[in-house]
């Protein structure tokens, strides 16, 4: 065989001659690049956003402080650009090349999902794929990427059939995944849930096809978690949508329910005209960050008060789940941050809603879920242990909290 005429970079991290300092200024500004088209793309998806003023309701914000990357050159320094929506529902940009949690290059296996789920096809990514990988990326075939999901398609079929017996599940979060993918002519939703067990560990237990967070969907994916040995969790987060909630009730019908604040919040202020959201939402604020469900219930009683004389669809939104809104309340006050919202879920595949028309059609459903699964595998491993997890023995074990503390034989007689 013929020589390569590919120069290899010894000890490329610390390296810092010339030739090395140009592939990394190259590398720097093909990152940057590609970022900001990036940017550019979302700003122009939500350019129909307007001010009364006609000026726009999206907006650059400056930039995130810069961060290094580790890349197959050696560290890359990239800054990622914020956007803020002066109107409608707040928007957060995510890049697709650069997540939030990746601090180094991952193998092609982790950043071939990213990349296919937000839509970037190998042949346009392909030069800011091997930077980001390094070698590893070179030569890129259609072969090699079939290999990988097939091995992929594998690891998620095994994936779905492990026991969930082994562990005691605490607390569970459940959404409903649009991700703006289109395949066989219908918008594809992936129905998720995501448990922690008694030692803290977060772990994705579903990631199912769904069809519109149906009440069979979500049915169907609870009696699988229930076959696989999935005990009857204390408590499960997640929105308004009334499949998962329907669906529940008739496979875990003990589990208590607690709606998520951060959609409850966006549902309430929709009903409202822009120009009392600002003021609305700061007192729905003050529900559910009050420190005991008695302030909690003063405040929810005068938002319906202030607001269902000449608003009422908003101040029904809000009434219609009140016992839901306020279950957090009856657990450890160190968990309220995560069991209050769905955010574990949004968090790792918020980006993914934002998908371009032009890629229309190039997965199929088992082929979404393939790469949700590796993507979320890849979150899973950054995941932090629960906050306050010496508490969720006790949680499991039946002991009574009241406003977030526990009840005891003292404070129960002094209340």
């Amino acid at each position: 065989m013929g020589k390569s005429n590919v120069i290899e970079l010894e000890g490329r991290a610390g390296s810092t001659d010339p030739l090395t300092e140009l592939l990394r200024t190259g590398a720097r500004q093909l990152l940057q690049q590609a970022i900001e088209a990036e940017v550019q793309e979302l700003l122009a998806a939500h350019s129909d956003r307007l001010l009364e003023d006609g000026r726009a309701g999206v907006v650059r914000n400056g930039h995130l402080p810069e961060r290094e990357i580790q890349t197959g050159i050696g560290p890359v320094t990239v800054q990622i650009p914020k956007v803020r929506a002066k109107t409608g529902k707040p928007i957060t940009f995510r890049s697709a090349l650069v997540p939030p949690y990746v601090r180094k290059t991952q193998s092609l296996e982790a950043a071939l999902p990213w990349l296919y789920l937000k839509g970037v096809s190998t042949g346009e990514m392909s030069a800011a794929l091997e930077v980001l990988v390094g070698p590893e990326a070179r030569g890129l075939s259609a072969s090699t990427v079939s290999r990988l999901k097939r091995a992929w398609a594998d690891e998620y079929q095994a994936w779905g059939e492990e026991p969930l017996d082994k562990d005691r599940w605490v607390y569970v979060w459940a959404d409903g995944v649009y991700s703006g993918l289109r395949a066989e002519q219908a918008k594809l939703c992936a129905l998720v849930i995501i448990g922690v067990n008694e030692r803290g560990e977060k772990h994705f237990l579903a990631i199912e096809d769904g069809v519109r967070e149906s009440t069979q969907s979500w049915r169907e994916v609870l009696l699988k978690l229930k076959s696989r040995g999935m005990n009857v969790p204390q408590l499960a987060v997640g929105d308004g949508a009334m499949g998962f909630w329907a669906a529940l009730e008739e496979v875990y019908p003990t589990t208590r329910q607690q709606r998520c604040w951060m959609h409850k919040t966006m549902n309430v202020l929709n009903c409202l005209p822009k120009s009392l959201q600002p003021k609305a939402k700061q007192a729905l604020h003050e529900i559910w960050q009050a420190n005991t469900r008695e302030d909690a219930e003063k405040a929810f009683d005068l938002f319906l008060v202030t607001y269902e004389p000449k608003y009422p669809k908003a101040a029904l939104c809000l009434a219609k789940d009140r016992e839901e809104l306020m279950a957090f309340y009856d657990f450890p006050a160190q968990h309220w941050q995560s069991i209050r919202t769905s955010n574990p879920i949004e968090s790792t595949f918020g980006t993914i809603r934002h998908r371009t028309k032009r890629s229309k059609g190039c997965l199929t459903r088992d082929g979404m879920l393939h790469m949700m699964f590796k993507l979320g595998q890849c979150a899973q491993k950054n995941w932090r242990r629960q906050r306050g997890f010496v508490y969720l023995a006790k949680v499991i074990t039946g002991v009574k909290f009241r406003d977030g503390i526990e009840v005891t034989t003292s404070n129960q007689v002094a209340a």
